[in-house]
């Protein structure tokens, strides 16, 4: 772990990310003390600063890698030349060389690239931060691509995991970071991240997705070659597509951006409302539209290693709220976070509506590049900690697949109005959700438990009855018995009270001397006290 620190302060050190900080930006003490840091001996070199960045994050492993890749998508955030560079990070990361790819491929297939690939490329068509892919060719003269998991990368990742679970644990001593939920949000991080070593699984959720998107014109999967399928390698049909953020190339085939911008935000609420399965790693490099037809363009989607989905509950809840929030029913909005506990205790609804209003009414009703959503997520970030919100680990996944969507769509067409694309098909997905519709649908869900359990109904009302009256018997018997009880107590009471007196008496007659010496020794007052306690006692 140390060793980890050291490697990735020199590596920050090396390539002079401190000069990515305007000095104006600091506090004037931290401004002072940086004068006489050593690490300002190193040169800064002739790299521009994008570059040094994405060397940076290159160098540091595949965590950062697809932290570069994030921020890539944020033009709106970041600054062109910076935006650029990292853009590179999508699908052009060093390869590992092409004989140690062939190598992995031969050992996972258990038999020689000659017999498995009539054909078989060692130089990569694309690199990623986890894995790189060769393009081959299959004896029955199909094109494919074979995707390699990059050698070593398991002991890398875990390194920093350990890092991120460090931070968080240390995050977690701090009252106001406790909210974010830093060890639980790196749980779940974790758990997608070594999901995309198993290529079995990256196949699986491909399989799902084309079964979601089965002749729609919205979206193509390519397909899984499952016989040439291992941890290690994937082999799958070769699309030929525009990569999405090559926006000249889409436009010189006169492809149309607004709605390719609108079938995007179609697509996505599909994933997370329709299927409840969603592509959570929607960077451009992973996007690619089809060749076909340019007036009804179709989205191209590979690389499913990382996937969501949510509980009906939080769906249902999602749902609400963005409805509330399109229709600009703070209150309502304020209302559901309360319900479903994604806020303190003893919010009030009224004043956590008001601080949504703020924050959010400045932005509906415009198109992207008209929003600041560097603003918007500070003044969220602001209002959550105001009212004490706790991260939802279940939604990260989410919230960074909105965040690559909306990127996307501001790179495709900027005045798109992502609100106004969105509401018409969450209203529909909810009046199909709770009509008629969902009703038939849920009973069909449930069909071969209700035919398995109907049969037995009688039965069961019989046996519900029979309890029933069981229970009625056993609680009167015990009212009965409770009864006979008292009335036992309230004859032995008298008793017990000539009981009492004659012990008391009993008493006095055995210690009468004893009594009588003790009282000629003592003041009148205590013997007056002795003899209310004889009387008092006796009574009782």
């Amino acid at each position: 772990m140390s060793l980890r620190l050291f490697r990735i302060a020199w590596t920050v050190s090396r390539y002079r990310l401190d000069s990515l900080v305007p000095p104006e930006r600091l506090p004037p003490v931290i401004r002072w003390l940086w004068r006489f840091a050593p690490v300002r001996l190193i040169p800064i070199g002739n790299d521009s600063r994008g570059k040094r960045l994405r060397l940076a994050l290159e160098s540091l492993g595949p965590i950062f890698v697809k932290f570069g890749q994030m921020l890539s998508t944020r033009r709106d955030l970041l600054p062109p030349d910076i935006a650029d560079e990292l853009k590179r990070l999508q699908d052009q990361v060093p390869p590992f060389p092409g004989e140690t790819a062939r190598a992995m491929v031969e050992v996972e297939l258990g038999k020689t690239v000659e017999e498995a690939f009539a054909a078989f490329d060692t130089e990569p068509l694309a690199s990623a931060s986890i894995a790189q892919v060769h393009a081959a060719e299959l004896h029955s003269g199909e094109q494919v691509v074979v995707k390699i998991i990059r050698p070593g990368i398991d002991r890398i990742m875990r390194e920093d995991i350990g890092l991120l679970y460090t931070f968080a644990r240390l995050m977690r001593r701090i009252p106001e970071a406790r909210r974010l939920r830093p060890v639980e949000v790196v749980q779940d991080y974790e758990a997608t991240l070594f999901d995309e070593l198993d290529l079995n699984k990256e196949a699986a959720n491909t399989s799902q997705l084309k079964r979601n998107f089965l002749s729609s014109p919205l979206l193509y999967v390519p397909a899984i070659h499952w016989s040439l399928t291992h941890r290690q390698v994937m082999v799958q049909e070769r699309i030929n597509g525009i990569p999405v953020a090559d926006i000249d190339a889409l436009r010189a085939q006169g492809t149309d951006l607004k709605k390719l911008a609108e079938r995007g935000v179609e697509i996505f609420f599909t994933q997370v409302f329709r299927d409840n399965f969603f592509h959570a790693d929607m960077h451009p490099g992973n996007i690619f539209v089809s060749r076909d037809n340019p007036a009804e363009p179709r989205y191209i989607a590979i690389d499913c290693g990382i996937v969501g989905s949510l509980t009906r509950e939080d769906q249902d809840y999602l749902a609400r709220n963005l409805l509330a929030f399109f229709r600009q029913d703070y209150y309502e909005v304020a209302v559901l976070h309360i319900e479903s506990g994604w806020v303190g205790e003893g919010t009030r609804a009224n004043e956590f509506a008001s601080a949504i209003r703020a924050v959010c009414e400045p932005i509906l009703e415009k198109p992207l590049k008209d929003i600041s959503f560097g603003q918007v997520l500070l003044g969220l970030f602001q209002t959550a900690r105001r009212f004490n919100m706790e991260v939802q680990p279940q939604l990260v996944l989410l919230q960074k697949t909105l965040l690559n969507i909306e990127g996307l769509g501001r790179q495709l067409y900027p005045d798109l109005d992502l609100w106004s694309t969105a509401r018409p098909y969450l209203e529909r997905w909810m009046r199909e959700r709770a009509g008629p519709k969902g009703f038939w649908k849920a009973l069909q869900k449930h069909a071969p438990e209700l035919a398995h359990q109907i049969p037995e109904l009688p039965v069961l009302a019989y046996q519900a009855l029979s309890d029933r009256e069981q229970q009625r018997r056993l609680n009167r018997q015990q009212t009965e018995a409770l009864t006979g009880l008292e009335a036992r107590f309230q004859r032995a009471a008298p008793r017990a009270r000539r009981l009492r007196l004659g012990a008391v008496l009993l008493a006095v007659a055995l210690a009468w001397q004893p009594m009588l010496e003790w009282a000629e020794q003592q003041p009148w007052p205590v013997l007056v006290a002795a003899g209310l306690g004889l009387v008092l006692l006796a009574w009782r």
